[in-house]
């Protein structure tokens, strides 16, 4: 029988494998993220170049999600069976392809079409990774897990501002325009990253020889334990994944969520660019809420970790988004406008941490893939929905104004769904590790919508990752 891991060990094995996977994962993601929403900046030249209205381009940019949602439950099913490495490499080759293709639009039709595509080519690839990440982190850790890996999302909206704004100014190279070298230049990492996920992205950890044979072992025993809980507490059998009531609430809260956040995305250098800004300058003013975004990410996920919480967590971020995002409508042509924002990105961004550990608490093995896709899908219509409100709004009202008023009470209608789930249980418990009492520890409790399920009762872990 192997000696079991102190503390100091059981810690040092969570880094190893964070430092091992993480940072291949969250650049993986930032790729993704920049090849979705690059069409932002692309915007600012090649809505004039090939005749798109705002409209039009709203219903590109949220055309993506459908292709997105259609294929995503599918992929994920094909992911769980076979090798999540081997997927999520083809994954990103084929959305690299796609995304280099963007750069031959010609017109409204051409333009929904390869976003469409898009969607579908990357349909898969982040609740794969979600669900890769339940295999190597217990509940303890795994906030602060999602937590670093979503740093991806305000990190690539800082970076693509910056990087984007600058390739536009290629305009004429070799006869293309800027926003044709905007598609063509940052599609090329996620080829070239597809190698690294091959080479470096291990599918278990008992496959892990960069672990000693006692870390290996203790850390299959703790997922292993995990799974077992949830499997005779959680959701069992692949079509109650989708049908649950938990399920349900938590994919309502997602796609509001969801809905005022791509609104914002897609539009938010538009916005900036009309206080008068050069293309140059949009850039780097559109990146100052992502990076409010990236340090209230980070924070909130270890404040959640650490006091064994997700509900409020989530309710207050929520509740920021709809503040922000009312104030920016308040605001939308001065640059107090900016500053809502990133009041509304503080939001945003702390919501994500708190949000995608309580699936897991519900969910394990083929559930979980299916039911994280699920959610994801049908969430991230919500991308679908932003956008097109937005851009219609606009093109009827000559403003963004009365979008943002939209946008907010979209986050508003998260928040409220997220307060009735709470007050919808017995005796609520804090997601993905259980109310913790003045000693720290979990307490076990009735699995409710919002609270720690079966996870409730795992003994709380380390204060530091």
């Amino acid at each position: 029988m192997q000696t079991p891991l102190s503390p100091e060990q059981q810690l040092n094995t969570i880094k190893k494998a964070a430092w091992r996977l993480l940072p291949l994962m969250v650049a993986s993601y930032l790729v993704a993220y920049i090849d979705r929403s690059n069409v932002s900046f692309a915007a600012l030249t090649m809505n004039k170049d090939i005749g798109l209205s705002a409209y039009w381009y709203g219903w590109g940019a949220g055309i993506f999600f459908i292709g997105y949602a259609l294929c995503e439950v599918p992929s994920n099913m094909v992911l769980q069976r076979t090798s999540a490495r081997l997927w999520i490499a083809r994954i990103m080759v084929t959305w690299g392809v796609i995304s280099a293709a963007m750069a031959l639009v010609q017109g409204p039709t051409s333009f929904l079409v390869l976003r469409f595509m898009l969607g579908v080519a990357e349909a898969g690839f982040f609740p794969g990774i979600l669900f890769y990440l339940t295999r190597w982190f217990p509940a303890m850790w795994r906030a602060r897990a999602i937590a670093i890996l979503y740093l991806a999302v305000p990190v690539s909206n800082a970076v693509a501002s910056v990087i984007s704004s600058a390739i536009l100014e290629m305009n004429g190279t070799l006869g293309l325009r800027g926003w044709q070298w905007v598609f063509i230049l940052e599609a090329l990492p996620a080829i070239l990253l597809a190698f690294g996920v091959l080479r470096w992205m291990t599918e278990r950890p008992a496959e892990a020889s960069w672990l000693t044979r006692a870390e290996r072992d203790w850390l299959e025993g703790e997922i292993a334990a995990e799974r077992s809980l949830t499997q005779a507490h959680g959701v069992r059998g692949l079509w109650r994944a989708v049908g649950d009531t938990r399920v349900l609430l938590l994919t309502a809260i997602y796609t509001t969520g969801v809905t005022a956040s791509y609104g914002v995305v897609f539009f938010m250098p538009q916005i900036v660019k009309g206080l008068g800004l050069s293309n140059l300058a949009t850039g780097l003013v559109t990146a100052i809420p992502y990076v409010f975004g990236t340090i209230s990410l980070v924070l909130w996920g270890i404040s959640s970790d650490r006091r064994n919480e997700r509900r409020w967590h989530l309710i207050v971020s929520t509740g920021l988004v709809a503040v922000g995002l009312g104030l920016a409508g308040l605001t939308s042509h001065s640059y107090w406008a900016v500053v809502a924002m990133a009041l509304a990105a503080i939001g945003i961004y702390g919501s994500r941490p708190s949000f995608w550990p309580i699936p897991s608490t519900i969910l394990t093995g083929a559930e979980a893939a299916i039911g994280l896709a699920f959610i994801n899908s049908i969430g991230n219509l919500g991308g679908y929905v932003g956008p097109l409100v937005v851009g219609t709004i606009k093109d009827k009202t000559g403003s963004f104004e009365m979008a943002l008023y939209f946008l907010s009470a979209c986050a508003l209608l998260s928040t409220i769904i997220s307060l009735a789930a709470v007050r919808s249980t017995r005796n609520p418990v804090d997601a993905a590790g259980g109310a913790g009492g003045r000693d720290g520890r979990a307490r076990p409790s009735p699995a409710g919508v919002l609270d720690g399920g079966p996870q409730a009762a795992l003994r709380s872990g380390p204060e530091h990752m």
